[in-house]
């Protein structure tokens, strides 16, 4: 599998487009804009789109979903619990004072616990609530990766103070689900760089040994 890391958007938001060489299929995890070099990658892999699949209904992570659908015809998932976010597209534009986009559509739901293949790709959807009632994390656990959205960060965790968001919800999250994974687990995080479900369990100030909320 190949993995290409691509962040866009006003708030440099990290999508990850994984591609299946021997099947020629890939699957986007969150859609952000930037869909010149997600179709620069599928051309350079010869693959096709099948999937885009949000961790969460916040603009920054859906905004691009609706140009990659009409133009390659990938089908979004979305956990419902954040569909009101997506009926609400075009107020948390306005809201962070962004330019018009095109409210996405969302074809189908990710349940917790759901598999996604797409040729030799699973993905294991967790359901994250906290940032926002839907969220999810994925999780591909051959290659002991997990795509966490904005639940969980290199050393902090997403914010709370968003419409459905609830930092003791986002904590149960993280510390019953999250970190009762392998600790070896690489942690693709949807906004700043990579880390490790150990290195959180340690360090992290909302969770560590030393926490300091």
């Amino acid at each position: 599998m190949i993995l290409k890391k691509i962040t866009a958007g006003p708030f440099q938001a990290n999508n990850y487009l994984l591609i299946d060489e021997k099947n020629k299929k890939a699957i986007l995890i969150d859609a952000s804009g930037d869909f010149n070099t997600i179709e620069k990658y599928l051309k350079e892999y010869d693959a096709t789109l099948e999937y885009i699949l949000n961790t969460h209904g916040h603009v920054d992570h859906i905004s691009g979903n609706f140009e990659i659908q009409t133009k390659l015809g990938a089908k979004a998932l979305l956990n419902k619990l954040d569909m009101p976010l997506v009926d609400l597209f075009e107020q948390q534009i306005e809201l962070f004072g962004l330019p018009p986009e095109t409210k996405p559509a969302i074809d189908g739901n990710l349940e917790d616990g759901q598999i996604v293949e797409c040729g030799d790709i699973k993905l294991k959807v967790i359901h994250t609530p906290g940032h926002s009632p839907g969220g999810v994390c994925l999780l591909d656990e051959k290659n002991k990766m997990l795509f966490s959205g904005d639940t969980l960060f290199f050393n902090s965790v997403g914010r709370t103070d968003l419409m459905g968001g609830s930092f003791d919800t986002l904590e149960k999250s993280v510390e019953d689900k999250l970190f009762l994974l392998d600790p070896s687990i690489t942690v693709y995080p949807g906004h700043g760089c990579e880390t490790t479900i150990e290195r959180e369990k340690k360090s992290n100030p909302f969770f560590g040994e030393i926490r300091f909320v």
